[in-house]
């Protein structure tokens, strides 16, 4: 008998079956044993959905004048998709009334434009969901709060609303299924049922095959040494593999909502390889995945014992005391709050240490927060809160679940249909594991990063945030900076992070990058991807200053590079990690990375 003959004979086997009944069983009491328990400790509406829906849905009916012209609109629209239609089945040639937006690949499968039935479903679905979003978006008299939570979930409605998502509406998964005679649901129920498990009961999707990764093994291998560690960071220095040097090192805070190795992947797109290469010598911050005993650990810790900490490690490794550092995403806030705080106090250990600052999708000003917005308000906080006091820290898993449900077509419907509707395992790819590789947050500094930053945007007030008792103003910032934000940004919106052109005293160059929070920086020059803008003028409007930008092709590492060069230093013969002045404690990439949340 061939595989494919035992693999069709297994899934008929009445014995499977039997197994997925026992494993049903099995999580359906689990759920209901924690349900029953957490119930009575649970906001029924934490997120105030309801209440939101509710104020729109009121103005929207006072105003039936309004309402019954959206309806008219839509009437008209699927009259000309109705004429059209059937124009089409009478074997004229007519375009489509709707068709999808660029970049959406929901619809790719021929079937939905060569099958009059599915292209029909395709044009109805895609009308009636504008439709809903437009009505939606017109209402008037909502504060930006509750009219921006209403668009965001009624655009999560729209999304699972796809007749991509249903078998019987799919046409890709009717065909698997009578190809297969229903071998791809069985497989898919598994797959539903093995990622329950994974989640302890909670739907944990899977986005890529674990195992065909490890780290150390076969992404984050950059050659290097742990050369120094307190209780939230382990520092790394990189190998070098050129002769010399430049004489002023190169620090890098990544963010802590995730782990370093976003900008160490593979070599072909690694970051901290390319910068190796280009004769830096590279030391990262590899944050500790924190438990309950780092509970009490606030943002000014994260200041204190992570980059000014490692600023003097780096000093001692090195003899060099001027570092060019990189803060990504919130270590780029992370990195502007420092710089404010040297300024401010009077310890003399912390001047004079950085002499260039290179901020990787970096909010300062969250005025305008993008979507991450809609889960921040005094009721969701304190709810959160409750949630990270009982345990001293934010689960990992309900940050990322907070980031899927953002780009949910992407990061959960596509998987949905790929894993339990076709039945197929998920592609090997490192950066959905990566994606997945979860970090939890301390109760305190989490707390105090979204109250004082998202929800009183009080950074950018002078004197608004006090770290360690000192008060703080980034407009005293006069540090030599380069900024990169990416144009399709869901969580740094780039015309956010442009504020910092008008905060900070020093000179500046912004970036634009093509792409989003992540593509758009880990786009290495070999691959000649994306493209990016720059314009030297400093302008006050984000749309002016586009409006006169220049566009690059490929890759915007080789013009970071350039720039960084005039505050690198000489060169110097090559530092080999752990012959300095810090002893090698273990092999790059650490112990903390290695710390599983998942």
């Amino acid at each position: 008998m061939n595989d494919e003959s035992a693999n069709q004979t297994s899934y008929a086997d009445p014995q499977v079956f039997a197994d997925i009944a026992q494993r049903s069983q099995r999580l359906v009491n689990d759920f209901m044993a924690r349900h029953a328990s957490e119930m009575h400790e649970k906001s029924v509406d934490p997120a105030n959905i309801g209440g939101a829906f509710l104020e729109m849905t009121t103005r929207l009916m006072s105003d039936p004048a309004k309402l019954m012209q959206a309806q008219m609109s839509l009437w008209q629209d699927y009259l000309s998709l109705w004429q059209t239609t059937a124009g089409r089945m009478m074997g004229q040639d007519t375009g489509p009334v709707v068709e999808p937006e660029a970049g959406d690949r929901r619809f790719r499968d021929p079937a939905w434009n060569e099958n009059q039935v599915f292209d029909y479903m395709k044009q109805s679905y895609l009308l009636t969901s504008r439709w809903l979003e437009d009505v939606v978006g017109d209402v008037e008299g909502l504060d930006d709060k509750t009219s921006r939570k209403v668009e965001f979930y009624t655009h999560q409605l729209t999304d699972a609303l796809s007749p991509t998502n249903f078998a019987l509406t799919n046409p890709e998964v009717l065909r698997a299924t009578v190809d297969s005679k229903g071998e791809n649901l069985v497989k898919g129920l598994q797959n539903l049922l093995e990622d329950f498990e994974r989640g302890d009961g909670k739907l944990r999707i899977s986005m890529t095959d674990e195992d065909a990764f490890e780290v150390g093994v076969n992404i984050a291998v950059t050659p290097g040494k742990v050369v120094y560690r307190n209780d939230l960071m382990e520092l790394i220095q990189y190998e070098p593999s050129t002769d010399e040097v430049k004489s002023k090192p190169l620090m890098i805070i990544p963010p802590w909502i995730n782990k370093f190795y976003i900008l160490d992947l593979r070599p072909e797109n690694s970051f901290i390889k390319w910068a190796v290469d280009q004769g830096h010598t590279v030391f990262v911050i590899s944050w500790v995945n924190p438990d309950a005993e780092l509970a009490a650990k606030g943002f000014e810790d994260y200041m204190l014992e992570g980059p000014l900490e490692a600023l003097q490690a780096i000093e001692t490794a090195t003899g060099e005391r001027e570092v060019n550092v990189i803060g990504y995403c919130i270590g780029g806030t992370l990195l502007a709050s420092a710089l404010a705080y040297v300024a401010a106090c009077d310890d003399e250990s912390h001047q004079g240490r950085i002499a260039s600052a290179t901020y990787f999708t970096t909010m300062l000003d969250f005025t305008e927060a993008g979507d991450l917005g809609v889960f921040i308000d005094e009721e969701q906080l304190a709810d959160l809160e409750r949630k990270m006091d009982q345990r001293g820290y934010l689960e990992g898993k309900d940050m990322a679940g907070t980031f899927n449900v953002m780009r949910s077509s992407d990061l959960i419907w596509s998987f949905v249909i790929n894993n339990y509707m076709l039945g197929k395992e998920p592609f090997p790819f490192d950066l959905l594991y990566w994606n997945s590789d979860n970090t939890r947050m301390p109760a305190a500094m989490h707390s105090f990063y979204l109250r004082k930053m998202y929800l009183e945007n009080k950074l950018i007030e002078p004197g608004g945030i006090e770290l360690a008792g000192v008060p703080i103003d980034l407009g005293t910032i006069d540090t030599p900076s380069y900024m990169v934000s990416t144009r399709d940004d869901h969580i740094a919106p780039w015309k956010s992070t442009y504020a910092a052109m008008e905060i900070f005293k020093g000179p500046m160059r912004f970036v634009l990058s093509a792409s989003g929070h992540i593509a758009g920086i880990v786009n290495p020059p070999v691959k000649q991807k994306y493209c990016y803008w720059t314009n030297a003028k400093k302008v006050k409007a984000p749309e002016k200053w586009l409006d006169g930008a220049e566009s690059h092709d490929g890759s915007w590492w080789p013009d970071w590079d350039k720039w960084i060069g005039k505050y690198s230093g000489k060169l110097v013969a090559a530092r080999i990690p752990g012959k300095g002045g810090l002893k090698a404690l273990e092999p790059a990439p650490g112990s903390y990375v290695k710390k599983d949340a998942r």
